[in-house]
């Protein structure tokens, strides 16, 4: 016997990316079913490559009662009307959005870093999935830190502008076609231009300079993998379509050699080692779309402190940084509590 499975936000990136997923890991699902807002009401989204296709309901309308699992993929205004109502119900949510992420009642999950505090989800029948740009930093984190213990990370990302929705993949493909005839390039989306441009600025801005992004990504490291770990990040829009690019700064309190680093990396859960230290030799957002794994490349030490280690870490945020990271939470789910399948 397999799983009911809901997918909330069907028609979005995220959503359609997670249906692509549960169909190539071949999710143990006896049914799936689509729900999103009343706009997509009966619109028909495929179930990956495997040809079929499901009708979208209401999410209004959608009695979750006998579903086991719903991923949702419908942003935090609407995760705070219906997730409670499905988990009540005894359909464990599984969130994309921020709102539970630092609520100390719900686990944040991450499969390869922080597995057994699945454990807690009891409480609220809600799991948390990360920030995008967290996920895939934390993957290539953990066993680094499980080597020679993290004191401090500095990292600057790099973020594509599927991050943003279909309206900012739209936003960077029109403003791209207008430069090139010579219309206006106007920003919607984005504070401004992101063609040929960066934009050194993700989500709110807060009191202390930094964005609410670059907060995510501090105090969503320290629930997962430490609370002791110190962190600092500055997050950037980049005219890149699918991605997300991080150089990262890692200062341990025991000695690791760079030769360490890679061969503790090369065999990590998640993590595929592509660092040839030549032209070409290294990872680019291109190479990682519709890629499960966190590549990580650029491998270095730094003379500037003590035991320190430079690296460049990319995956599809689409995938890791979302869709991926959910399915990987409910086969978590199902093998642990649920035991469905066994």
């Amino acid at each position: 016997m397999g799983y009911r499975i809901v997918v909330a936000g069907a028609t979005g990136n995220v959503g359609r990316e997670m249906l692509n997923i549960l169909a190539e890991r071949e999710f143990p699902a006896d049914e799936i079913a689509c729900v999103a807002s009343s706009r997509s009401q009966g619109e028909m989204v495929d179930f990956g490559d495997t040809g079929k296709q499901i009708k979208c309901q209401n999410i209004e309308n959608f009695d979750p009662s006998g579903w086991d699992m719903a991923l949702f993929a419908i942003g935090s205004e609407a995760t705070a009307v219906y997730a409670p109502k499905f988990a009540a119900a005894g359909c464990t949510v599984i969130d994309n959005s921020s709102l539970y992420r630092m609520d100390p009642d719900v686990p944040l999950i991450v499969p390869e870093v922080n597995a057994d505090a699945i454990d807690g989800y009891k409480v609220r029948n809600i799991i948390a999935n990360p920030n995008c740009s967290t996920a895939q930093m934390v993957v290539a984190l953990k066993p680094l830190h499980d080597a020679a213990k993290i004191k401090r990370v500095v990292v600057a990302t790099y973020q594509s502008v599927s991050g943003a929705g279909k309206q900012g993949m739209d936003e960077l493909f029109e403003q791209s076609r207008n430069i090139f005839v010579g219309d206006p390039a106007e920003a919607k989306k984005f504070t401004k231009q992101i063609a040929f441009n960066v934009i050194p600025h993700i989500d709110s801005f807060l009191d202390d300079g930094s964005t609410k992004e670059e907060w995510k990504m501090v105090v969503e490291t320290k629930k997962i993998l430490d609370p002791k770990i110190k962190v600092t990040a500055t997050c950037v829009r980049v005219p890149v379509f699918v991605g997300h690019s991080e150089a990262i700064n890692i200062e341990f309190e025991s000695e690791i050699s760079a030769e360490e680093a890679q061969n503790i990396l090369r065999e990590a859960p998640g993590v595929m080692l592509i660092d040839k230290r030549e032209d070409g030799g290294y990872i680019t957002p291109i190479e990682c779309v519709g890629e499960f794994a966190t590549f990580i490349s650029r491998v270095r030490e730094d003379s500037t402190v003590e035991n320190g280690i430079n690296l460049w870490c990319v995956s599809d945020n689409l995938r890791k940084g979302a869709a991926l990271n959910a399915v990987q939470i409910a086969e978590l789910l199902g093998r642990r509590h649920l035991k469905k399948d066994a």
